[in-house]
């Protein structure tokens, strides 16, 4: 098995004609239907978010989860004067329910998400001008968008393609689709012309992307030292343990 620092290499090393050759081959039109910016089970399919009852029978909801790096979490706040809660949460894989709340360790953060479970950034209703073949954009076409569209992530930049190297993430389920060293999950945009230009720019995104998430796996294996959580909840990113507001973790809760 190759280490991170072998597939970091290798992503590296990505051809961007290559990749998007890959993606030109699958086809991609972003449709804006919001299916990559809304939970699985949400307020607007019947559910209710406080409850999670959906027509009558309980339902459990799945938020929606796109993994986000620090440094995009600060510029996400900077664009919106937004306080760090406003922008991340804390990834929910490994934590418990405690007494008290959701409890344990956990590696690198999620966008927030609302009440529904959608990204906290989707807005229904909202209008805005998306680029041909743009995969962040959200909202049904003409009536809803990404609210901070311009300084998105770079899962959200991407979506629906990923790169198959280990070590980085395959979001919203297994590939539907692959090319050579390029995945496609599932979106109702694929299979739809794209031009070079904008098949070139995704390709540049997804290599770009390949190599920050093994960059931040391998800092995240670096820095990581067990911590006694002792009921709270600490998050493991790049930058060394964390609290859920994003200040560092110490052992003294304030």
């Amino acid at each position: 098995m190759e280490s991170l620092e072998d597939e970091l290499a290798r992503a590296h090393d990505l051809d961007v004609a290559e990749l998007a050759d890959a993606v030109e081959s699958i086809g991609f039109e972003c449709t804006r239907c919001g299916a990559c910016c809304k939970a699985e089970t949400s307020c607007g399919s019947g559910g209710d978010a406080e409850s999670g009852d959906a027509d009558g029978d309980e339902a459990e909801t799945e938020p929606h989860t796109a993994t986000v790096f620090p440094d995009e979490i600060r510029r996400l706040q900077d664009a919106g004067d937004y306080d760090f809660r406003d922008v991340a949460r804390p990834m929910p894989y490994g934590l418990t329910e405690g007494e008290d709340g959701p409890e344990g360790e956990t590696f690198e953060w999620a966008l927030q998400t609302d009440g529904c479970g959608d990204c906290a950034f989707y807005e229904e209703g909202a209008t805005s001008e998306t680029p041909h073949g743009d995969g962040g954009a959200a909202g049904e076409a003409g009536t809803g968008a990404c609210t901070v569209h311009d300084d998105r992530p770079l899962i959200c930049r991407t979506y629906p393609f990923s790169v198959a190297l280990g070590g980085t993430s395959q979001p919203m389920g297994e590939a539907v689709d692959e090319e050579g060293v390029v995945r496609a999950h599932e979106c109702e945009g694929l299979g739809r012309d794209i031009d070079r230009d904008e098949a070139e720019e995704l390709a540049a995104a997804l290599r770009e992307r390949a190599v920050r998430e093994l960059e931040e796996a391998i800092a995240v294996r670096e820095n990581y030292e067990p911590v006694d959580v002792d009921g709270d909840v600490v998050v493991h990113d790049s930058e060394g343990a964390k609290r859920p507001d994003g200040t560092p973790f110490d052992a003294t809760p304030r």
